[in-house]
């Protein structure tokens, strides 16, 4: 691929609680409609925690148009295999490939890489394992005889992180270059980066980009209760009553392509991808530093990547997790970059929740639907902006960007970070 070649986004898909296609979760949002509730995936009676952004009704079967692959994996692939085979879909790239001669086709797909971003895995993985300890009774001669009947020979299956990965290879018969990215909250984003890098240098000359998390389970929300980062009932970001966040659940995905690749076959575009960076601040596993310098980091890097400056950006998609120190920190990473008048500035999580690992993903491809749109959307659980965090342009009502450019910025535990920038393609 030519130095500064452009990277489109020829598709993309999604499923949270807001919605199971970009189109939907945007109107959601756009309404001021929060799909946050009550958690329903265990009884939650006697919990001091007990709503998420949990997707409701869920027929993995029918979902996937497939049940025997049920056998392999997860809740949490489930989110993913659904949101790549619709950016899939969208795109048309294996509709393409299928329609041309056999060398050439095999070529295609050779050169057709997949990325994927994934959680670390949840707790519900052992639960399989709890009947057994009690039957034993401590005994772990006993616990070794029962294991083979007792749990689910295809328990380490489907406990990989890189089910995704491997699924959507098969199913599509993609053969290029991929990678499987675990780090957090800023996984998704990871992995859009990492597939950008494979276009930029051709290792592939297109690429299916997923992020997929199910958080929603006892363990990990009682473990994020315990270090206290859970909301009590509604997700307030920049708020000043904010006091945390609420899990989500679901999945992001996009197709890129080189402008050779799209052209070639007259792809409808999306937008662009137009550049991306990462830093670490190195605080602590929990700890982030004050004054926002590893997102400002990050939004710098991002910037110097896309060869634009702070006042090319039209709107900002904050991380916005709703933690205390989370949103100011962000808030003078903002001001950091972009000085005292910043574009536009919103945030998405409250209204489907913090999908962890899928999170930095989801956002861009609703950020990508905002920009098409015109309008920023705003945070309608906002009551009071918090003085502490000083003037940020948010707001509960819509506005208007600056340009066609967004920047969305994604954090994670271990203060990671991450940016990019992309840009709607002109409304046809």
């Amino acid at each position: 691929m030519a130095a500064g070649a452009k990277i489109l986004i020829t598709g993309s898909g999604a499923i949270c609680a807001a919605g199971r296609n970009p189109a939907e979760i945007w109107e959601t949002l756009r309404s001021g409609r929060s799909a946050i509730g009550p958690i329903e995936l265990w009884d939650t009676t006697g919990w001091p925690r007990k709503v998420a952004g949990e997707v409701r009704g869920l027929e993995p079967a029918k979902l996937l148009g497939d049940r025997k692959i049920l056998k392999f994996i997860r809740r949490s692939d489930v989110f993913g295999l659904y949101a790549a085979g619709r950016a899939i879909e969208a795109s048309g790239i294996t509709a393409w490939r299928d329609g041309l001669d056999e060398s050439a086709a095999a070529t295609y797909s050779d050169r057709t890489g997949v990325y994927v971003g994934s959680g670390g895995g949840t707790y519900d993985g052992q639960y399989d394992y709890f009947p057994l300890m009690t039957s034993a009774g401590g005994d772990l001669a006993e616990f070794g005889r029962q294991l083979p009947d007792v749990v689910n020979p295809m328990w380490l299956l489907r406990a990989l992180p890189n089910n995704v990965l491997c699924h959507v290879g098969i199913k599509y018969n993609l053969k290029g270059t991929n990678a499987c990215v675990t780090n957090h909250s800023t996984s998704g984003m990871l992995a859009v980066l990492e597939a950008a890098a494979g276009l930029r240098t051709g290792e592939a000359d297109r690429a299916v980009v997923a992020a997929h998390d199910a958080p929603i389970e006892p363990q990990t929300l009682v473990y994020y209760d315990a270090i206290g980062v859970v909301a009590e009932d509604t997700l307030r970001p920049f708020d000043a009553a904010r006091d945390g966040s609420l899990l989500g659940e679901g999945a992001g995905g996009f197709v890129l392509e080189t402008e050779a690749s799209a052209q070639a076959r007259g792809a409808a575009v999306l937008g662009e991808f137009l550049g991306g960076g990462s830093a670490t601040e190195a605080e602590g596993l929990l700890p982030i530093r004050d004054d926002g310098a590893g997102p400002a980091a990050a939004v710098q890097a991002a910037l110097d990547d896309a060869g634009l400056r702070a006042a090319d950006v039209g709107m900002i998609v904050a991380h916005a997790n709703g933690t205390r120190n989370s949103d100011a920190s962000e808030a003078a990473a903002i001001r950091r970059v972009f000085g005292d008048d910043p574009p536009p500035v919103t945030g998405f999580k409250w209204a489907f929740g913090h999908l962890i690992a899928a999170s930095g993903m989801l956002d861009t491809v609703v950020a990508l639907e905002a920009l098409r749109a015109r309008t920023v959307p705003g945070i309608a659980t906002l009551r009071e902006l918090d003085a502490a965090i000083g003037p940020l342009p948010v707001s509960t009502r819509a506005q208007a960007p600056r340009s066609d450019i967004a920047l969305v910025v994604s954090r994670g535990f271990g203060g990671t970070n991450a940016a990019l920038l992309l840009r709607a393609a002109p409304a046809s």
